[in-house]
């Protein structure tokens, strides 16, 4: 089972990439969000993989971060979604999109991806609600939190320091509300620039 590929893109396809993995070139599927992020042919790339074997197919599917490998993998566990139906629902929305669109229930939003109809969308809700790990919800607001600091003119690694002050404080309740989270962190920034 390949887990991981680290090696030189020879070929960008719209929904693949051709890995080279001393001398041997691997077609991984990955999806269409992604690609754009991925570096230019001829540059080293790595990516996390899932193997998907049938008896007449082996397929890699590659993703740039473990959380999303762990959302395709969540996917494939729903009634009625195979690989390349979740494929398509990471191509058509980025995985925090995703993830918030299930939070909120937002069935319109679900609804606006290719392929996939109100009922599968309904389904997707109930099911993932439940099997998402808590961790990558609270990864997604300590991200959406690290951005706005960030983007208040904070550099990274203060905002990032003041974040987990906060994180920690809130551990008993509200560490998955952003607001609280930006609240608590703003008392640590005041403190550290006095």
């Amino acid at each position: 089972m390949i887990g991981s590929l680290r090696g030189k893109i020879i070929l960008k396809k719209p929904d693949s990439v051709i890995i080279e993995v001393n001398g041997v070139g691997y077609q991984v599927n990955v999806p269409f969000s992604i690609l754009s992020n991925l570096p230019e042919e001829g540059k080293e790339v790595f990516l996390y993989v899932y193997t998907h074997i049938r008896e007449d197919v082996l397929q890699l599917y590659g993703f740039t971060t473990e959380d999303e490998k762990k959302v395709f993998l969540t996917l494939l566990g729903i009634t009625g979604i195979g690989p390349k139906m979740a494929l398509n629902i990471l191509s058509g929305i980025s995985h925090n999109d995703l993830l918030h669109a299930i939070e909120e229930e937002d069935l319109a939003m679900l609804c606006r991806i290719p392929g996939l109809g109100k009922k599968t969308a309904h389904r997707l809700i109930l099911e993932l609600r439940e099997k998402l790990p808590a961790r990558i919800m609270k990864d997604r607001v300590f991200e959406d939190a690290l951005s706005a600091l960030i983007n208040l003119g904070y550099k990274k690694s203060i905002a990032q320091e003041s974040l987990e002050k906060a994180y920690r404080n809130l551990e008993a309740g509200g560490h998955n509300d952003i607001e609280k989270l930006l609240k608590e962190s703003l008392k640590y920034l005041t403190i550290d620039q006095d």
